[in-house]
Formats: structure tokens, C-alpha cells, sequence
């Protein structure tokens, strides 16, 4: 016999309540989960088109600095600066002895794809840090940093780079003198170097983009606040060997013992065609430029020569270095590194050629480097002595310069790098 019940609306009413609080909690953790992916994820850049030369207020620090008005690319690119490194989902932790990586390019797409894929090999690189510093912003450049999956990596973009001002310095201004103008006749603007030459913004630029990097990797990024340890600093266009890391580690280690006075450790000789000695010995040498390394002591002995290095007539950042900062330490600079080189340089061309496909000074879009089973592992032994290399080659106190930098505009923006970080008194100006 069938009997009537009534239907039980607290129950009813009770499986509506969890359903909605279920779906709305599949809701929060959907949220969480795209907020955590998008925070690690790949930065999507507006279109270069998009951005257009219209002025933004800047602050009145910038001002006291005699920075540039920036434009709003050179806002973006400051406000890109900020965002936390690329990765943290892979790699959420570096090693805590860690030596970052630093990656000064320019824009030679085909260089930078050689590079990234030789570090991408390199022993222990999943446990640091790679920092990319780019000279303005170049999309097929950014778009190859991206694609990194093999460590933490960082970009940052010299928002003060003569490329993103198109129109005003430190780019080209329409009233700037060119060549070898005569400013009184012409009625122009700029200083010309010592060989009478006036300002190129395209020159220049390697200047500006390595003190500013060197600045902001030391005393303006969060990343590296407070790293007293070795940085790393190498190029677009070195070949860095799958041992360079496992052996840094070796040097920095040593320097201190082995080369009390060293000052670096290079991954590479001072000679760029060398490959090394070969023999069971460190070698102490003049700093080199291809694959060096340095700590916080270093950096502030370099930081207060600000005005040395801003004030040298010539636009190579390393000519600048050998002839008038590392002569003002009051003796030879030297830097420890191993028989054999961990990094080679390749670039057949410079300054910033080899942006095109039938431009990229890279024979057949690669490039050849001979290694041997031994530059794969680590191959330099604690217990070696030290040889060092008393002759100095190459560029050195006396030099005056190759030019390129003798507007008075270049070195003010120079000491205004060197400023952005510290009180503008603790800084020689001019």
C-alpha cells in the first residue's frame, strides 16, 4: 500500500547550499590558480605600434637627475623592469651560493638564439638566476628571451637607450649637429669629441646601456639587493661552454686563496682568439672582457670612478675600462681564470650589425665552436698553482680614446646613472 510522505525541504535546501558552495569553491581555486599562472607566465608586450611618442610627467627625482622626459615607451619598459623573473613555477628557488647570470644584448636576433641555446646546456644553470638586459626594446629579442624554460630569468630594458627616443635625446634630436657640424655656423646642438666629431645616438648607446645595467643589476633590482657574491656578466654574441658554470664556481671559490689581489674571475683569456694555455696552472691576467665576473666590493671601487668612466672620450665601455677606471686602483687588475677557455666569442661583426637574416655575420645561421669532451665537465683542480701573466697587452693608462663621447649631454646622463640609486651627494659629478 502507497503512503504519502512529505518531502523533506531542509534536506533539499541543504544539498543547494553545499552544490552552491562547491561550484563557487571550484570558482576560487579556478581564480587562484590563473592569478598564480599569470604571475609566472610569459609577459604579453603591447605592440610597438601602439606606443606612441606622447610625454608622461616624470617624478621630481627624475628631475634633480637630469634624466630625460620620458616618453611612454621609456615608461613601459621602466614599469616592465619590476616584474618579478619569468619561470618561478619551474624553478620556484635558486641554489643559495648561487652566482647570477647577466645577458647584455642589442639586437642581433641571431646572435642572442646561439647564445640562449649554449646556455641552455650549461651545467647547473636550472639553480640561478639569468638577467637579460636589453638596449631598448626589440620585439624578435624579447620574443626569444621568452621562450627561456631553462632557469629563472628576468628581463630588463635600459629605458633611457638612445633607440627609444626617436625624436629627443639622448636619440636624435632635429637640432642636433651631425658629422663634423660647426655648432657656431650651424646653429646646432652637441659637443664634438676630440677628433671633431658630433654625437651618433646608435654609437653611444653601448656606453649607456652598460653603465646603466651595471647600475640597476647592482643597486636597483630587489632580485639582486644585497648580493654580495659574484656576478657574471657575458654577451649576444659568447658561446658559453657546458662547464663555464661548474668552473666559475671553482674560481670564486679559489680567488680568494689563490689570487688574494685578483679582482675577477673570467671565464675566457684576455686574447678573444685564444683558447688557453693548456697547462695544469690558473692563470692570473689583465681583466678580459669575454665571460668576467665580479662581487659588490668590486662594483662600489668601480661605482665611485663614475666620473672617470663618464667623462673618457670614447664609447666602448671596455676601452673605457682598461684606459682610465682600472688604472685609478693604484695597480694592476688582475682576474683568475682557468687554463682553458669556458667561453668563446664568435661575432664576426659588431656594434649592431647582424640584425637580418642576410646581415647576421653567423655563417649559415650557426656557428661552429670545437669543443672536446673536456670542456663539458669541470676541468680546473683545486690544488694547481697559479701562473700570472705580468705583461699587460692591449689598451691601457695613456690611451686617449677612440671618441664617440664627447657631448657634454652623453656624460651628464652617464652621472645621472650612477645617481639614480644613491644619494645624488655621494656621487662625483662633474
Amino acid at each position: 500500500m502507497a503512503t504519502n510522505k512529505k518531502p523533506n525541504f531542509k534536506v533539499a535546501a541543504l544539498r543547494r547550499l553545499l552544490s552552491v558552495v562547491f561550484i563557487t569553491l571550484l570558482g576560487v581555486l579556478l581564480l587562484i590558480f590563473l592569478l598564480r599562472t599569470n604571475s609566472t607566465s610569459d609577459f604579453v608586450s603591447p605592440s610597438l605600434d601602439e606606443i606612441d611618442e606622447l610625454s608622461y610627467n616624470y617624478s621630481d627625482s627624475r628631475e634633480k637627475l637630469g634624466l630625460p622626459k620620458q616618453n611612454k615607451l621609456s615608461v613601459h619598459l621602466e614599469k616592465r623592469n619590476q616584474l618579478p623573473p619569468r619561470n618561478l613555477d619551474l624553478y620556484p628557488s635558486l641554489a643559495e651560493d648561487h652566482i647570477t647570470i647577466v645577458l647584455y644584448v642589442h639586437n642581433r636576433p641571431q646572435y642572442l638564439r646561439v647564445v640562449v641555446d649554449s646556455l641552455s646546456h650549461v651545467v647547473g644553470i636550472s639553480e640561478t638566476l639569468l638577467i637579460v638586459s636589453h638596449d631598448g626594446y626589440f620585439e624578435e629579442m624579447n620574443k626569444i628571451v621568452e621562450g627561456i624554460r631553462f632557469c629563472q630569468v628576468k628581463q630588463i630594458f635600459a629605458p633611457y637607450s638612445p633607440h627609444v627616443f626617436s625624436k629627443s635625446f639622448p636619440g636624435v634630436s632635429p637640432s642636433d649637429c651631425k658629422d663634423k657640424d660647426d655648432a657656431a655656423k650651424k646653429h646646432c646642438k652637441g659637443n664634438p669629441d676630440q677628433y671633431g666629431n658630433h654625437r651618433s645616438p646608435k654609437i653611444v648607446s653601448l656606453k649607456h646601456h652598460w653603465w646603466w645595467m651595471m647600475n640597476t643589476v647592482w643597486d636597483g633590482l630587489k632580485e639582486t639587493h644585497g648580493h654580495e657574491g659574484h656576478i657574471l656578466f657575458i654577451e649576444e654574441d659568447h658561446f658559453i661552454f657546458p662547464n663555464a658554470y661548474s668552473n666559475l664556481r671553482i674560481l670564486t671559490e679559489l680567488k680568494s686563496h689563490k689570487c688574494p689581489d685578483c679582482y675577477a674571475a673570467n671565464l675566457a683569456p684576455l686574447d678573444v682568439n685564444s683558447r688557453g694555455e693548456g697547462w695544469d696552472s690558473l692563470i692570473a691576467e689583465k681583466m678580459g672582457n669575454v665571460g668576467y665576473s665580479f662581487n659588490r666590493t668590486v662594483w662600489r671601487k668601480i661605482h665611485r670612478k663614475g666620473r672617470e668612466f663618464c667623462f673618457f672620450d670614447d664609447y666602448n665601455w671596455d676601452i673605457t675600462m682598461w684606459a682610465t677606471v682600472y688604472p685609478s686602483f693604484g695597480g694592476s687588475v688582475y682576474t683568475l681564470r682557468g687554463p682553458r677557455t669556458s667561453a668563446v666569442h664568435f661575432g664576426r661583426c659588431g656594434l649592431h650589425q647582424g640584425q637580418g637574416e642576410n646581415n647576421a655575420c653567423i655563417d649559415n645561421g650557426g656557428v661552429k665552436v670545437g669543443m672536446e669532451e673536456n670542456d663539458k665537465v669541470a676541468n680546473i683542480k683545486s690544488e694547481w698553482e697559479v701562473h700570472i701573466h705580468t705583461h699587460e697587452s692591449g689598451y691601457k693608462a695613456g690611451f686617449k680614446g677612440w671618441g664617440g663621447w664627447g657631448d657634454e649631454r652623453d656624460r651628464q646622463l652617464c652621472l645621472s646613472f650612477a645617481r639614480m640609486y644613491h644619494a645624488i651627494d655621494t656621487v662625483p659629478t662633474s
